[in-house]
């Protein structure tokens, strides 16, 4: 493995090899902690966790870092650690817990909660000729789905397969979502996770897996039950083995990572791990040893102190080297670029670490660019080499075509269409030039939310089966009905929220940036107006497979719409244009109204104008052929006349490629001139293909 960066303990310390490292036929131990007075190897027997077998004391450097070597330690020994240490504030050391060892490979579960005992794991895993896709930014579509939920009701997914990696890699997965067209599959969390205790006590659970138990294990309950049987080693061969069927496939596998906080929550919350082995340099506080939370889960890993930042950089390069992952969607990452006073540093050294470290450069790095701390929000503010999920564009979208119609029902449209355009053509002023189109990753719909559906089918959200009175869940969702709350049986006011799906979906496939799709939107799936399912392991939120044919052939428009965008080098540019120079690889745009004509200043903010031709031209290498299209957006709920322009360089003809006002595509290739009128229908977008 290639060198890493040192990151370096509060002493000089350089923190290397920490965890468990085979080698001659034994292994050492080692574990960081400043704090302690003495730290103990515990070893279990094979089948019974508490049961002790026998105990070594570890030696401290004059750095902090403790370490034995011994025989005890093989592939499959089952082993604890024990930490004592100074009372005191920030100090929480108690010699009787049974302590994780951070980076554990592997996890065994004895009876209680908290009964969790770390695994010797011996790495490797054939990889045959299997390699990483590697998709080039500019033709990536993300599908962010659960692994769970994507197959356990799939019907042609073996049972014994249902809800598991296995099952993700299922032959029938596989052809779903090559035929669908993504290429990254982001799951997720599969870092080993648990349930908070406060769930537990209402039935329910954490299904989403934002609670992180260990940075480095697979979460053994994703796996088969064979798999679990056999134990650690399994798990971890069962998941490789997802990732190699993936990527033969050629799809990437990226993982939504959380780093910003643990499962041992607040004081007072499970001392599992960090907290038991040096809380006060772990996790984020106060002199007095309050915590200092901006995740809002209880606690902070603080990467202001470089054991828990090299803690995240050691963890992603083993799950990019050794478990080929092609990128990570960093959780609440804002957190993890905070200093030492808590503020946060587009160059703090972490965050420039996993950009520039050797092992990552071909990864892709997706920040959630905000906390809930002071200043959290950072919506285009990482450096170049990230990538963010652009809030701001989903904002805009939902408004555009949802809130401001049914305002408009009520009064008239509050705004126009130029804050619309400018998500649609990049968000360049949300990201800087050296940055390009390509940081924004755009989404309508995230697991976090309404579904797709929901956002067109409620107004508010409807969570009291998460037990909080509805209490839980965002307010503010930019939602629209359709003038009925939930299910109905109007066929007016169905089949105008099925267009609304289309035109955010279509939205979404033709803008530039990185489209990421919800699993399930793309046939329409419901969690009954609940906005923050994370909570339910159930039919609510696994994805149904028993489709209606309005469902299948929204998939249609999707698979259309992706194979549109793959085939259109003009809809997915990777750099801005700049007014009279030629930018390889961006994508020249001009703006027209529903008359043909230039865009008008005023026009753009008119309230009473939301009706624009946009039109993109490819600025391809030399060997490359330039590509044009024109797409109408029309986002009142009346028909208009719209002329096409005349004033376009060498185009004779527009050959029309899709529309949302169709129920199903219609493959038709209709073909118009300059000046030709076409009537579009109310709230609807329209693509052609300019040719000369």
């Amino acid at each position: 493995m290639p060198a890493t960066p040192h990151f370096t303990a509060p002493g000089g310390a350089i923190l290397d090899n920490l965890g468990v490292r085979l080698h001659d036929g034994t292994a050492t131990l080692r574990v960081w902690s400043q704090r302690a007075s003495a730290v103990e190897l515990v070893i279990f027997d094979e089948t019974d966790l508490d049961w002790v077998t026998d105990s070594v004391d570890l030696d401290r450097d004059d750095d902090g870092v403790w370490q034995v070597t011994s025989e005890l330690l093989q592939p499959g020994t089952r082993y604890a650690i024990r930490v004592d240490g100074p009372h005191g504030a920030g100090n929480t050391f108690n010699p009787e817990t049974l302590l994780l060892d951070p980076y554990a490979r592997g996890l065994a579960q004895g009876d209680g909660y908290e009964e969790w005992r770390s695994v010797v794991i011996a790495d490797g895993f054939d990889w045959g000729e299997s390699h990483k896709p590697r998709i080039p930014l500019h033709k990536t579509v993300i599908y962010e789905g659960h692994v769970k939920g994507m197959t356990k009701r799939h019907p042609d997914v073996p049972p014994a397969l249902h809800g598991t990696y296995a099952g993700l890699a299922h032959p029938t997965m596989i052809e779903h979502f090559r035929s669908l067209g993504i290429t990254s599959i982001e799951l997720l969390p599969v870092h080993a996770f648990v349930p908070e205790p406060r769930l537990l006590e209402r039935g329910l659970t954490n299904y989403w897996g934002y609670n992180t138990l260990n940075f480095f294990t697979p979460h053994a309950a994703y796996a088969t039950e064979e798999s679990r049987k056999q134990g650690p080693e399994a798990v971890l061969t069962e998941f490789k083995g997802m990732v190699r069927l993936l990527h033969e496939a050629g799809l990437e596998v990226i993982l939504d990572v959380v780093y910003n906080h643990t499962s041992e929550e607040g004081i007072g919350g499970p001392r599992s791990s960090l907290r038991g082995i040096d809380n006060a340099s772990y996790y984020r506080q106060q002199a007095d040893g309050v915590y200092i939370d901006t995740t809002g889960c209880g606690n902070t890993l603080n990467t202001a102190a470089d054991a828990g930042a090299r803690l995240v950089l050691d963890s992603l390069r083993y799950w990019a080297q050794e478990m080929q992952i092609d990128g990570f969607r960093f959780d609440l990452a804002a957190a993890l670029g905070r200093d030492e006073k808590h503020e946060y540093n587009r160059d703090h050294p972490l965050l420039a670490a996993i950009r520039t470290d050797p092992v990552l450069q071909d990864v892709k790095l997706i920040a959630e660019p905000w906390d809930v701390g002071m200043g959290g929000w950072q919506t285009g503010n990482f450096a170049p080499g990230w990538h963010e999920w652009n809030d701001r564009y989903r904002d805009r979208v939902r408004n555009f075509w949802l809130s401001d119609i049914d305002y408009a029902r009520r009064a008239s449209a509050p705004v126009g269409i130029g804050g619309f355009a400018t998500r649609l053509a990049g968000s360049s002023n949300t990201f800087s030039a050296d940055r390009g189109p390509l940081a924004s990753i755009n989404f309508i719909t995230a697991h976090d939310g309404f579904t797709l559906r929901d956002l067109v089918s409620y107004d508010v959200k409807h969570n009291e089966a998460n037990g909080e009175n509805n209490r839980d869940g965002a307010d503010m969702n930019r939602a629209f009905n359709h003038g009925v709350e939930g299910p109905t049986d109007d066929p007016n006011v169905r089949a105008v929220r099925r267009k609304a799906m289309r035109n955010l979906l279509g939205t979404l496939l033709l803008s530039a940036g990185i489209p990421m799709l919800t699993a399930g939107d793309e046939t329409g799936r419901t969690q009954r107006g609940n906005n923050n399912a994370y909570a339910h392991d159930s039919d609510l939120t696994w994805l149904s497979w028993d489709h209606e044919p309005w469902q299948l052939e929204l998939r249609e428009h999707v698979a259309t719409l992706i194979q549109l965008r793959q085939e259109n080098a003009a809809l997915r540019p990777s750099r801005y244009a700049r007014l009279g120079e030629h930018t390889p690889h961006a994508s020249v745009m001009d703006w027209f109204n529903q008359c043909g004509e230039t865009m008008e200043e005023q026009q753009w903010t008119d309230p009473g104008n939301r009706t624009l031709q946009y039109v993109a031209a490819s600025t391809p290498l030399a060997d490359e052929p330039v590509n044009r299209i024109l797409l109408i957006v029309h986002g009142t709920e009346s028909p208009v006349d719209v002329t096409l322009p005349v004033d376009i360089e060498n185009a004779t003809r527009f050959v029309s490629l899709w529309s949302s006002a169709d129920d199903r595509p219609s493959g038709g290739k209709e073909e118009f001139a300059p000046g030709d009128v076409v009537l579009t229908a109310a709230t609807s977008m329209r693509l052609f293909r300019i040719e000369q």
